[in-house]
């Protein structure tokens, strides 16, 4: 589950309890219903931000596939799940920022790089794309959404190519997070100073809104395009 802390003007959306954090209905309905709380709280004229973080070992190990088991219909109500739970977050009406403080793996991956920034701690977690080490394809919609914030070929083909387990002082060095961090604590303060300033800008929501939709129009057509088949 989640909780959704409001400090002033800056949101803190906190993945709870010592597990992995892994996406099922139930976590990623709570997920989605804070941010959809987040937009209704937000005004577009009253500058805010939004900072999401895990507690315990894990940001998130993606999708909980023991709850998938052999089903023919979980696997995509998830998947269905996760891109509604995206598009929100990339329509927005304020920054967005992820304080990964431990392992970010698969969907907890593009879950982390749908904000618009990451920052990671470096005493422990890694960033993993693990579908090509457990034989599993990976979604076109989430290589597209790494094409749109992977800016390298070389990043890219590490992160889906290698299913390389990314530290993050080589995700700082690769252009895929913003900062790293020393610790917990020091992840999570330099969000909230990034996310200070970012409010002191003042910016208008749905400007902001539009304009990271235009930057990412890629991302969320596919995200639509997949959705509307996936209902065919």
């Amino acid at each position: 589950m989640c909780t959704l802390e409001k400090k002033g003007k800056i949101f803190v959306l906190t993945l709870t309890g010592q597990d992995e954090h892994r996406l099922n209905p139930t976590l990623i309905d709570s997920i989605h219903s804070a941010i959809r709380r987040v937009r209704s709280e937000a005004s577009s004229s009253s500058s805010s931000a939004l900072i999401t973080t895990a507690q315990g070992k894990f940001f998130s190990n993606g999708y909980d596939l023991d709850w998938v088991g052999s089903s023919q219909t979980r696997g995509p109500l998830l998947d269905s799940k996760l891109k509604s739970l995206i598009a929100d977050l990339i329509s927005l009406p304020l920054p967005t920022i992820a304080a990964v403080t431990g392992h970010a793996s698969a969907a907890g991956f593009i879950l982390a790089l749908s904000h618009d920034y990451v920052l990671m701690r470096k005493d422990r977690g890694f960033l993993y794309m693990s579908e090509l080490d457990i034989r599993l394809p990976i979604p076109t919609w989430f290589v597209t959404l790494i094409k749109c914030k992977v800016g390298a070929p070389a990043a890219r083909r590490l992160v889906l190519l290698t299913a390389a387990k990314v530290t993050a002082m080589e995700a700082v060095e690769k252009g895929i997070v913003d900062s790293a961090h020393d610790s917990v604590e020091s992840t999570v303060k330099a969000a909230v100073g990034l996310a200070e300033k970012l409010v002191e800008r003042k910016w208008d929501g749905d400007v902001y809104a539009q304009i990271r939709m235009e930057l990412f129009s890629e991302a969320l057509g596919e995200i639509r395009l997949s959705n509307s088949a996936s209902r065919l």
